[in-house]
């Protein structure tokens, strides 16, 4: 592409309800990383990676801090990508924190394949990778994009009411950008899980091995904290070597070369999308993928 072929940035109407999307907390040696949109079940914009990552930053260079917990603020973890509040934020410009270009400037799918190298598969990337362990604390919807959130965490502890999805089927996309569907389940209930969309409870999740422990609303908090407590006594080098060691594991059976693969693929269907749709959604948003995972679930 030529400069010339550059394109005049889409206007920006952004209206956030929060200046603190993420809360920063410590006790003790653990850091906790607390998801602050509970109005839109913690529906992650712009303004809420990058204030992720700027929290998980901040817990990698505090020594004091030994490991490190992620939480979602209110009823749900995580409802996935914001694709429909007053705050999704997608035309908007940010300090990269990777070697990608702007994307707002960018024509056609390039808009959409740039930022999302950046925020979305970039982003897990890093964050699979910290050097200290971490701890997901997943309560109420864990979907498409909050899947990405859980999976970059080494431990994840579910309460009895929680569930995982993927919907983004009902798109025509081939699941969320992040790709670690057939590292987190076997690969027919992979299938199932991308096919159908369908939540799936957290005691079925427990029994793939995609959950580590089930709790409770009410001794979420206190699970998850002794278990922290447990990682934080342990030691600091041994805790980043058995992480790498095991990544390394998963990306010998091919988790790296599958989620580059993915990420093409999953690019070329919103393309699609944009050239049959009204949208690269294929003319889905929030309201109707909500109400239709609500049919699906009976929760009319």
């Amino acid at each position: 592409m030529h400069v010339d072929d550059l394109v005049e940035p889409k206007a920006a109407d952004i209206a956030y309800e929060t200046d603190e999307p993420v809360r920063y907390e410590t006790d003790g040696a653990v850091a906790y990383v607390i998801m602050n949109r509970p109005r839109f079940h913690n529906a992650q914009n712009s303004q809420m990676t990058y204030a992720l990552d700027a929290a998980f930053r901040r817990a990698t260079d505090d020594d004091a801090i030994r490991a490190i917990v992620l939480k979602g603020e209110g009823k749900h973890f995580s409802a996935g990508h914001d694709i429909g509040t007053p705050g999704r934020d997608i035309a908007a410009s940010w300090d990269r924190v990777h070697l990608v270009p702007d994307h707002v400037n960018k024509p056609a799918a390039e808009f959409l394949y740039t930022r999302e190298h950046e925020v979305y598969i970039g982003m897990c990337r890093r964050w699979r990778d910290i050097a200290k362990p971490t701890i997901a604390a997943v309560q109420g919807a864990c979907i498409a994009g909050g899947l990405m959130l859980a999976w970059v965490c080494d431990i994840i502890v579910a309460t009895d009411d929680a569930f995982f999805q993927d919907p983004v089927g009902r798109m025509g996309i081939p699941g969320v950008e992040y790709f670690a569907h057939g590292f987190e389940l076997p690969p027919r209930i992979a299938k199932e899980f991308i096919l159908l969309g369908d939540r799936m409870p957290a005691e079925r999740a427990y029994q793939f091995g995609m959950v580590n422990r089930l709790s409770t609303r009410a001794a979420l908090d206190a699970d998850v904290k002794a278990i922290a407590d447990e990682l934080a006594t342990r030691s600091r080098l041994g805790n980043w070597l058995t992480k790498q060691a095991l990544n390394h594991v998963e990306d010998l059976r091919g988790k790296r070369a599958a989620t580059d693969a993915h990420f093409h693929m999953h690019h070329f269907a919103h393309a699609q999308n944009d050239m049959i749709a009204a949208n690269s959604l294929g003319g889905l948003d929030a309201r109707s993928m909500a109400a239709a995972n609500k049919r699906a679930a009976g929760d009319d």
